[in-house]
């Protein structure tokens, strides 16, 4: 392998883990505001 290939390769492979623990460490919050969906008596089985 050249040293081009071999560098790419490893910056591909720092991106995909480094992406992995940044997901993983982010605090998403989660959604604040209520859904309501009415759901028709159609849908449901007698």
């Amino acid at each position: 392998m050249s040293k081009f290939s071999l560098f790419l390769l490893f910056l591909i492979a720092g991106l995909i883990v480094g992406g992995g623990v940044f997901l993983s460490a982010w605090d998403i919050p989660a959604p604040t505001v209520p859904v309501e969906r009415v759901i028709p008596n159609d849908q449901f089985p007698k």
